[in-house]
């Protein structure tokens, strides 16, 4: 199973981007657990400096506005 990590503030694009992550996963057979991390001090441990941020298994593989849906799938 893959962890994701969606950082930011709870905003339209971070709901998004977790939205996208799970259809991508549903899509590709893949079990994958997303959590959405809305603390600040936890959200500027992975520097990022522009959200929606997204960590997969404690890697930052985005961050800055909803990636691609390609990119997507490139991760799950």
């Amino acid at each position: 199973m893959k962890h994701f990590k969606v950082l930011g503030s709870g905003c339209k694009n971070c709901d998004n981007t977790a939205a996208l992550i799970e259809q991508a996963a549903k899509a590709a057979g893949v079990d994958v657990e997303v959590e959405k991390v809305t603390d600040m001090g936890a959200i500027m441990g992975y520097g990022v400096m522009s959200t929606p941020g997204v960590v997969l298994d404690e890697k930052l593989v985005h961050a800055g506005g909803v990636p691609a849906p390609e990119k997507v799938q490139e991760w799950v």
